[in-house]
């Protein structure tokens, strides 16, 4: 019997992410900690925090027999500011209708850009579907 061959650790990453791209586009992606999901109402250093996550997803089309394509999207997720807060309206009006004006905060993107995707389908046919790439999230207010 042959003894088990040890190989490092990064060999065993390189083979991965040669065998697997978009696994490799998800580890690029996700490795770019940049500041453009900072909180001012959470630290950086709250796993929770609102951030960009990355996920792979396959579109095929509903109808037509297309080829189906793997892509790399992204969402964001996370806790923002701890409290919201409803101050009360004054109105000279005897009818209020709204009578609190409540603030909060939500987990939104803030900027992204359009992409695309062809389907190559039977009889020769491409379709392109679109979709919007989330670039960076922030904590805006709820609407």
């Amino acid at each position: 019997m042959k003894p088990f061959i040890s190989v490092p650790p990064l060999s065993w990453l390189l083979l991965v992410l040669m065998c697997c791209p978009l696994l490799g586009m998800v580890e690029a992606a996700g490795g770019k900690k940049a500041n453009d999901n900072a909180n001012p109402h959470l630290g950086d250093s709250d796993p929770e925090r609102c951030m960009r996550h990355h996920f792979v997803e396959t579109i095929t089309h509903p109808i037509y027999k297309c080829n189906s394509k793997m892509v790399l999207l992204a969402r964001c997720e996370g806790h923002c500011s701890r409290s919201t807060r409803s101050d009360p309206l004054i109105s000279f009006s005897s009818v209020l209708k709204q009578p609190f004006k409540s603030t909060c905060s939500c987990c939104r993107p803030h900027s992204s850009k359009l992409k695309a995707v062809r389907l190559r389908c039977s009889g020769g046919t491409r379709i392109t579907a679109t979709y919007r790439y989330i670039l960076a999230c922030n904590c805006e207010e709820c609407s």
